[in-house]
């Protein structure tokens, strides 16, 4: 099922003279490369209007969705680094766009909220990304945009499964 049109002449190096690794090809460098060109173009939208990185939009969008949560269950949510998510915490608790309190049901857990502020700004920046999606999306059918949500769906389904890579892989 794999994809040989990008197919190069074998090129050997390496010890047992393995193929160098085409990143062009690489599906794990291809959806890297996806996912930072699209969401840099979106931060363009809103990062110096809003004064918002894209750390901070992520954790702004998943609190508007589901607000009480820990850092690390945004941490999780989004896939993003445990630092990564405290400083956009942080920088989001110093804009006061984030509060934080302590949980009702374990008084030692903090869990995390939009303040009013920051529920203004989610509510502006949700037209400008889905205006984004629509437009990144227009030359799809909409039987490809199905297709596309299954094949996004299966990969990280596979990728959770498979877990991280260990060295004797």
């Amino acid at each position: 099922m794999g994809n040989t049109s990008n197919a190069a002449p074998r090129q050997t190096s390496g010890p047992g003279q393995e193929e160098r690794l085409r990143l062009e090809a690489f599906v794990p460098y291809r959806l890297s490369v996806l996912s930072n060109t699209v969401s840099a173009a979106i931060a363009g939208a809103y990062a110096a209007r809003f004064k918002l990185s894209i750390p901070e939009w992520r954790v702004m969008a998943v609190l508007g969705l589901e607000p009480g949560l820990s850092a690390a269950q945004v941490a999780e949510r989004t896939a993003m680094d445990k630092v990564a998510v405290s400083r956009a915490v942080s920088g989001l608790l110093r804009s006061r766009r984030v509060l934080r309190t302590l949980s009702d049901a374990d008084r030692r857990r903090s869990v995390l909220k939009l303040s009013r502020a920051g529920e203004e700004v989610y509510w502006q920046v949700i037209p400008i990304a889905r205006r984004y999606e629509q437009r990144l999306l227009e030359d799809f059918s909409t039987a490809e945009c199905a297709q596309l949500d299954l094949l996004m769906a299966r990969l990280l389904e596979k990728a959770h499964s498979l877990g991280p890579v260990h060295v004797e892989d």
